[in-house]
């Protein structure tokens, strides 16, 4: 009966719709949104600390070592 995600879909609305009420669905889409934008920001900013740290631990493995040491 609820093969596709469609289906399931449209259940999660109605129930949302039931449970908080028509009113409140637009401040948890927008919540729902800005919680989303935070954690793609955040990965993105997780990644470039780490192409950094992968570019620095590549420079000092390619540097001659020092003299005296």
């Amino acid at each position: 009966m609820f093969d596709s995600i469609d289906d399931w879909l449209i259940i999660a609305v109605v129930a949302g719709i039931l449970f908080y009420g028509s009113s409140k669905i637009p401040q948890l889409a927008h919540n729902l949104g800005r919680s989303v934008g935070e954690f793609k920001k955040g990965r993105a900013e997780s990644e470039r600390e780490l192409q950094a740290d992968q570019a620095r631990s590549a420079a000092s493995a390619s540097a001659p070592p020092e003299a005296g040491h």
